[in-house]
Order: C-alpha cells, then sequence, then structure tokens
C-alpha cells in the first residue's frame, strides 16, 4: 500500500501574504527613475523615441491586464499621470512594431551554491476555436500551438532559461538550447527533467556542464555504449531504478521536485490561455514578456513550507 500522502504548513505566511498583496500593486512595475527615453544607437537613421524598457512596461501591462494594445496605452497613460510623470505614451502601432524586434529583459539571480534546473514544456494556443464550439459542433480548422520550454530554479522558483518553439519540435532537442541560457560561469549541479530528455544529446549536454543528471530512464531502456559523455551516468540510473524500483528511484533521487515545473507552467497559463500576436517573433516577445512578470512575483516573495510530523 501507498504510504498517506504527507501534510505541509507554511513558515513564513506572515511575509507571503504581504508578497501577495504586493502582486496587485501597479506601482511595482513602475519605476520612476527608469530609462523612458530612446538613446542613439549609432546606427543610420532616427533614435528610437521610446527605449526597450518602455516597451517592455507597456507589454507587461499589457499582459497583466489581458488588454488589446489600445486599452493598454490607456492604462499606461492614467498610470503615468497618477505617478506625476510627464512621459510621452508610445501609441499601439508604435508598440506593435517594436514589439517584433524587442530584446525582452527577464530579471534572474544567480545562484553561488549551484543551480538545480528543472525543465518541462508546455503548449500555449496561438489559433483555434473556443473549447465549447469544438465540443458541440466539431472543429472548422485545425488548432495550432506554440510549445514552451521552461527552465526554472529549484531554490528561487525564478524562470532561468526559456525557449520557444512550434508543437512540431520535441522536449530534448531543446535541452541543450536551455543549458546555453546559463552562463558558463555558474554552476549547475543537476538537471531534473522527465523521461522525453532520456536521449543521448540530453545525457552529453548535462555532463558537458558537469551536472548531474536527474532523467528516470524509459520503461523498455537498455545499456549505453559509453563511448560518449554522460553515458555511464545514465546507466548507473538504469542500474539503479532496476534494484531499487522506479518509485524509490524517483524518491531516493528528488526526482519530485520537478514538479515545481509544473506548478509555474500552471501560473504561465494563468496570464492568458492563448497567445494575441500572429507572427512569431511577436509571439516570443509576448511569451517572453510573461516570463518577466512571472520573476517579478516571485522576487517579492515565496512560502516556505516544511513537512509536519
Amino acid at each position: 500500500m501507498k504510504p498517506a500522502p504527507r501534510k505541509y504548513r507554511t513558515t513564513n505566511w506572515k511575509a507571503y501574504n504581504a508578497a501577495l498583496k504586493s502582486r496587485g500593486s501597479l506601482l511595482i512595475w513602475l519605476d520612476p527613475t527608469m530609462n523612458w527615453h530612446g538613446q542613439a544607437s549609432g546606427k543610420r537613421g532616427r533614435s528610437p523615441t521610446f527605449s526597450d524598457q518602455a516597451i517592455q512596461f507597456c507589454l507587461s501591462i499589457k499582459c497583466l491586464f489581458n488588454l488589446p494594445l489600445r486599452q493598454a496605452m490607456g492604462m499606461t497613460e492614467s498610470l503615468l499621470h497618477l505617478a506625476g510623470l510627464d512621459w510621452p505614451v508610445p501609441d499601439y502601432s508604435t508598440v506593435s512594431r517594436r514589439q517584433k524586434t524587442l530584446q525582452v529583459t527577464i530579471e534572474v539571480a544567480p545562484t553561488t551554491t549551484g543551480l538545480h534546473l528543472l525543465v518541462d514544456s508546455t503548449g500555449i494556443k496561438m489559433l483555434g476555436e473556443g473549447e465549447w464550439k469544438t465540443k458541440k459542433h466539431g472543429a472548422d480548422y485545425r488548432r495550432q500551438w506554440r510549445k514552451v520550454h521552461l527552465g526554472i530554479d529549484a531554490a528561487t522558483l525564478e524562470i532561468r532559461a526559456m525557449e520557444v518553439t512550434d508543437n512540431s519540435i520535441g522536449d530534448a532537442p531543446v535541452l541543450p538550447d536551455l543549458l546555453d541560457q546559463i552562463p558558463i560561469d555558474e554552476q549547475i549541479s543537476a538537471v531534473s527533467g522527465d523521461g522525453a530528455y532520456d536521449t543521448k544529446a540530453c545525457h552529453e549536454a548535462i555532463a558537458e556542464r558537469l551536472a548531474q543528471a536527474v532523467i528516470p530512464t524509459r520503461r523498455n531502456a537498455k545499456p549505453w555504449k559509453t563511448n560518449r559523455r554522460g553515458a555511464e551516468a545514465r546507466n548507473e540510473i538504469l542500474r539503479a531504478t532496476r534494484r531499487l524500483g522506479r518509485a524509490i528511484w524517483k524518491k531516493w533521487s528528488g526526482y519530485h521536485r520537478r514538479s515545481l515545473v509544473e506548478t509555474k507552467m500552471r501560473c504561465f497559463k494563468l496570464l492568458g490561455e492563448r497567445i494575441m500576436a500572429r507572427d512569431f517573433d511577436r509571439q516570443v516577445a509576448e511569451l517572453q514578456v510573461r516570463a518577466a512578470v512571472l520573476n517579478r512575483f516571485t522576487r517579492l516573495g515565496t512560502p516556505v513550507t516544511v513537512s509536519m510530523p
């Protein structure tokens, strides 16, 4: 019989409650020292009127309240007025044009004790009809999705790596690109993922960063030849799984911490079940803005839980 699930309690409820209240404050997104006006780029042509920070701020308001661009610009103008700032507000066409080439800034706090990266992917609807209409009358055209691959820090729960692909790309081919987004001078202690990442390329990429792979082997897994990096570590996982059993290995290796990235995926979808932008570059920027918003929420405060005896 399975043991009874553990119960947990939050030890920093007062601080976490204050952080949840702060998430509703509009002033956390508006920094009066923000570089709002554009700077000369050194290239030919007129300098941009608005900086990337200003465009990202407008898109963050659009993401937070799920507004069309026109309404988002109206809310931005009212926020600047309430804050006593006489900054000009870009029109919706300017924001839409700049979104295509925007370099979104996602603030993160690098670790000093070793990064435990949790990776997974999810689909965000890009084009398609509503669930009720599809269930009642059937779909008139095929729904399309964008696949979001995330890597989060198991300690801080911040999004540290992100890739956006179409739904034809699997999870495993994207893992090396996620690892490349972590600075080379930052130590990665472990990488946790589900069985989809049990490939030679994934284990080799993890071994090159001198990290431990916490990836369960497939049901019909066979030992690999040890002529590639990471193969021996993967064979050790296979031997431990066969000797201890899959359930015991998952508990012993800490594999279940991977559920944190699934929780982050749920938070990602709470900001919108579908993408508003229509071309790929704007869709990538829109999803990166969501990641920046979630990281800001996370830095305000997270719960600290302990298991009850």
